[in-house]
């Protein structure tokens, strides 16, 4: 290898940079990282109980990878893992993030999620050939394993980096905000990541999808309350003074469900998808079937163009609602705008996204020319709201050889394909090669 680097031409690796991708590729170990998302899976990390996930993660990083690592506690039962790799001084701090909290928990979540739980939404990881099965496999377990094992092949080829490699992952990244566990969710675990210590110059996340986005969407969620009267079961319909709030709910249901399909395509730009869904519907108590409910709540997310603001959404599905109650003047009903999330962008000829770019093309053989549209929100959102350059790659999802009952929905995000994640990771490293071998002058900073 050359003493120096050749930093004429960053459109593609020169010789030593080459070298020292090959390096680390030739350490990327499949069955390494299938073993620690095997461990992952069989910890169980709810979002607002990441706890044990992020301690294992945490002393995973700093005795089986040999980096300065800890646990960051955010409360009793939630925090994060972080590390960092430092270089020989002067060049700038990359973050490789992924979230480490699930979407189900099984306790809890049937019938919601179906009638049983199926394989991929059990915390107990099934190794099929070259898939790994259980709750989270693909999203996020693999997320963090497969960072790591980039981690750990730079570590293996001990590269002369300029730059310092962080690596976090954070619980409380689901967009949810669970209201028994101290409201954990909608990017609360990375944010006490980003405040407190772990800011960076820009950031790499892991997440589905095998393109390079430079935007993700925020997102609003709404609550539309249909008003009636208490009741009771023996009441003679037509009975003055009784209406129900129930049968007035379904006629707003498909009020919103045909706004939802107008909204995307009004607001549609850039890689952004905004899309929005009707999630849930509460009324009464199953206890007291005999006395309808004066009260039926809608509840529905509403994806964000990062060019968009939270307040247009809202004012948007405030003329909804208004053109609703002029088509039907009998349904009482209010609403309210209960969580946002703004959308985040970065500059797509930015350094990070234009070396994650290299990286696909590395990998792909092929130039990069276009990024599909896509509506997943992720935690890569409130990092470029931070001021920070991020840009997201993944892989492909759901994988092609996975069972087809198992690729029914959303599911439990459980089915990850060792080959598709392996290959991702090479991208990743030829960005960490790529990025952390350049002084800051050198990369803009």
């Amino acid at each position: 290898m050359t003493d120096t680097l050749d930093t004429t031409d960053a459109a593609t690796l020169d010789p030593a940079r080459r070298e020292m991708y090959e390096k680390v590729c030739a350490k990327l170990n499949p069955d390494r990282f299938r073993d620690l998302l095997v461990d992952l899976v069989n910890i169980h990390s709810p979002t607002g109980r990441e706890r044990p996930a992020s301690e294992y993660m945490a002393s995973y990083l700093q005795e089986n990878v040999g980096i300065d690592a800890r646990y960051q506690p955010i409360s009793e039962h939630t925090g994060n893992a972080i590390g960092e790799l430092r270089g020989s001084g002067g060049g700038s701090r990359l973050l490789l993030y992924a979230p480490i909290d699930t979407h189900i928990d099984p306790e809890a979540d049937v019938p919601w999620v179906g009638k049983s739980l199926r394989p991929d939404m059990t915390p107990e990881a099934k190794v099929d050939g070259d898939l790994v099965i259980g709750l989270g496999a693909s999203n996020p377990k693999c997320m963090v394993a497969g960072l790591t094992e980039v981690l750990h092949a730079v570590v293996d080829a001990d590269l002369p980096l300029v730059g310092d490699l962080a690596i976090g992952f954070a619980g409380g990244g689901m967009p949810v905000s669970m209201s028994n566990r101290d409201q954990v969710g909608m990017s609360s675990g990375v944010f006490h990541l980003l405040t407190h210590g772990m800011m960076p110059d820009h950031a790499i996340v892991l997440k589905p999808w095998w393109a390079v986005y430079p935007e993700e969407p925020g997102m609003c969620w709404f609550k539309v309350t249909v008003r009636g009267t208490f009741g009771y079961a023996g009441i003679s319909r037509g009975t003055e003074g009784f209406r129900s709030s129930i049968v007035p709910a379904a006629t707003v249901i498909q009020e919103i469900e045909a706004w939802l399909p107008e909204y995307t395509a009004r607001n549609t730009s850039g890689s952004t998808l905004p899309e929005g869904w009707i999630s849930a519907v509460r009324s009464g108590s199953p206890d007291k079937p005999a006395f309808p409910s004066a009260a039926t709540e809608i509840y529905l997310d509403v994806r964000v163009n990062p060019r968009t603001t939270p307040g247009e959404v809202r004012h948007q599905f405030a003329e909804m609602i208004r053109a609703l109650r002029t088509r039907h003047p009998d349904i009482e009903l209010d609403w309210e705008m209960y969580g946002s999330l703004p959308g985040g962008m970065t500059d797509p000829d930015n350094w990070i996204i234009q070396s994650c770019q290299r990286g696909w093309e590395e990998v792909e053989g092929k130039p990069y020319e276009s990024t599909p549209l896509l509506g997943g929100q992720t935690d890569g959102t409130l990092i470029r709201r931070l001021g920070i350059p991020c840009a997201r790659i993944g892989y492909p999802w759901p994988p092609a050889s996975a069972p087809a009952e198992l690729n029914e929905g959303l599911g439990g995000m459980g089915v990850a394909s060792v080959t598709d994640v392996m290959m991702a990771t090479r991208a990743i490293a030829y960005a960490v090669v790529d990025t952390l071998t350049r002084t800051r002058e050198e990369l803009d900073l």
